[in-house]
């Protein structure tokens, strides 16, 4: 239950200070103000790691560029509610 306990975290904290209406209803306004809020900043350093989708491109970079490939695979959903 580690996921419910983060969202009620996080959660409260990006809605202080919002009415009850506000948080009954989804407006685009709303809706886009939250999107630009939770957007990741651009100096985060994963975002300089060139990731790939692909398997057979990602093996090829690494044997041009001699290095180790990493591969992050997982069965099930993302968030871990399975």
């Amino acid at each position: 239950m580690k996921v419910a306990t983060g969202l009620m975290l996080v959660l409260p904290g990006l809605m202080a200070g919002a009415s009850a209406e506000d948080l009954t209803e989804l407006t685009e306004q709303r809706f886009r103000k939250l999107h630009a809020e939770l957007q990741p900043g651009d100096g985060e350093l994963w975002r300089s790691i060139p990731w790939q989708t692909s398997l057979l491109a990602a093996q090829s970079m690494a044997a041009e560029q001699k290095k180790p490939l990493f591969i992050w695979a997982m069965d099930g959903h993302p968030l871990g509610c399975t």
